[in-house]
């Protein structure tokens, strides 16, 4: 096993085909996928809280059909 100190390790992956990871581009690249999934459990959360506050969209569509 060899001694590597902590200037020798590889540095941590800041880029997806070389393009910050934080970019915010347009079309099928693993930006807009971050970025996809990001907004995507932002919604997940409003839509949470929309629900524990009493306003459930969901709720009332099963309340109109019948359920």
């Amino acid at each position: 096993m060899t001694n590597r100190s902590s200037t020798d390790l590889p540095p941590v992956a800041t880029e997806y085909n070389g393009v910050d990871r934080n970019a915010f581009l347009f079309g099928w690249t693993p930006q807009a996928e971050l970025w996809n999934g990001r907004l995507a459990a932002i919604g997940f959360l409003a839509y949470l809280l929309w629900d524990l506050a009493g306003y459930s969209v969901l709720r009332d569509v099963l309340r109109i059909i019948g359920y």
